[in-house]
């Protein structure tokens, strides 16, 4: 039986990277592992995410999950990160909720850990790669233990060749993607099952 328990943090506009921490959460449920998939927090004021039609539904259609917190990732022994790429950086969004975990990294509570990250743009070429190595280089300063999917299965091939993490154009999360997002939830799962205290 699996001992990991994986969270899933996500932050998406439109809806990319939320079917992609759907497909992920289904597939280390699959594994064996206990997930909390976690959204974090709006920073963008309301009157502007309403104003954009695709952006206030998304926002509505996913009002019933809960949003991330710290204790999310003390009770974790794994994490999976996803977040659409702006300017070549994760959205806003997500490094405000990674700028509140100083207090658990400095006690120690999020080092040696499995982790690992996908992310969206706009295009095939829009900075989804900077953005997957800028998370894990906050992964690194955690002391966490980076676990990307690499070139260890076809799939990887298949959805564009990005061995850093998962990738997507927005919008555009289809079958080759999904097979990416669940090898990659697998192999994070399997390595976390074996570093489990």
């Amino acid at each position: 039986m699996s001992k990991v328990k994986l969270a899933i943090v996500y932050y998406s506009t439109y809806g990319t990277n939320y079917a992609m921490a759907e497909a992920a959460a289904k597939a280390a449920e699959e594994a064996g592992a206990e997930v909390r998939l976690r959204k974090v927090r709006e920073t963008a004021p309301a009157e502007v995410v309403k104003s954009v039609p695709a952006w206030g539904e998304q926002t509505e259609k996913t009002a019933h999950i809960a949003e991330a917190t710290p204790e999310d990732l003390i009770w974790a022994n794994a994490f999976l990160f996803s977040a659409p790429t702006r300017f070549g950086n994760m959205a806003s969004q997500m490094r405000a909720f990674i700028d509140t975990l100083g207090p658990v990294w400095q006690q120690g509570q999020l080092a040696n850990k499995a982790a690992s990250a996908m992310s969206s743009a706009q295009t095939v070429h829009g900075g989804q790669e900077t953005t997957l190595l800028g998370m894990y280089a906050t992964f690194m300063h955690w002391g966490s233990i980076i676990v990307a999917p690499g070139y260890a299965d076809p799939v990887i091939f298949a959805s564009g060749g990005n061995p850093y993490g998962a990738s997507a154009s927005m919008g555009d999360v289809n079958d080759a993607v999904l097979a990416s997002v669940r090898f990659q939830a697998r192999r994070l799962v399997e390595f976390a099952d074996k570093i489990a205290a």
